[in-house]
C-alpha cells in the first residue's frame, strides 16, 4: 500500500509548495503523476511550473503535449472510477483540488489542501477517515507559524 501524506496548507499557496515536492521527487529519482480537479486547473498548473522559479526547470507535460511516457512530471484531471490515468508510469500520486483517485498503485500519495477553505478542510478530513478505514498508512503534515511542516499525525 502507498503511504499517504495529508498537506494541510495555511501558510503557503499550492503554486508555492507543489513545485518543492515535484523537485524532491525528481531529485529521488522519481516519477510524479499531478491530479488536478479540472482541465483548466491542470493548464493554470502547467503554466505555473513553467513560471514558478526563472532559475530552474522542472520537466512536465499534460494531454495537449502528449508523449506521457517521456514526461516525469505529468499533470491530468482524468480519474474514471477512482483510478487515475497514470499515463507516465509515476511512482509519486499528488492529488490536489480536493481530486480523490486510488493510492495504491503508487509508492507515495501527497493530499495537498487548503487548510483556509471550510470546505475543502472537511473534504479533506472525510478523505483521511475513509482512507483510514481502508487500513492505508497515513501521516498529516501543518503548517507552522513560520511556514515549516511539522508532523501533527500517524
Amino acid at each position: 500500500m502507498a503511504e499517504i501524506a495529508f498537506y494541510h496548507l495555511q501558510k503557503s499557496s499550492l503554486d508555492a509548495v507543489l513545485p518543492r515536492l515535484l523537485l524532491r521527487t525528481l531529485d529521488q529519482g522519481k516519477r510524479a503523476l499531478v491530479v488536478a480537479g479540472s482541465d483548466e486547473r491542470v493548464e493554470n498548473l502547467t503554466a505555473m511550473l513553467w513560471t514558478f522559479d526563472p532559475a530552474s526547470w522542472l520537466p512536465h507535460g499534460n494531454a495537449k503535449d502528449g508523449r506521457p511516457e517521456d514526461q516525469p512530471v505529468w499533470l491530468t484531471a482524468d480519474v474514471t472510477n477512482n483510478v487515475a490515468d497514470n499515463a507516465n508510469s509515476a511512482n509519486f500520486l499528488f492529488l490536489t483540488d480536493g481530486a480523490e483517485a486510488d493510492p495504491a498503485p503508487f509508492e507515495r500519495c501527497f493530499d495537498l489542501f487548503d487548510g483556509n477553505d471550510d470546505a475543502a478542510l472537511a473534504a479533506a478530513r472525510e478523505r483521511w477517515k475513509k482512507l483510514r478505514e481502508g487500513g492505508h498508512t497515513l501521516t498529516y503534515w501543518q503548517q507552522n507559524e513560520r511556514g515549516a511542516w511539522e508532523k501533527k499525525a500517524s
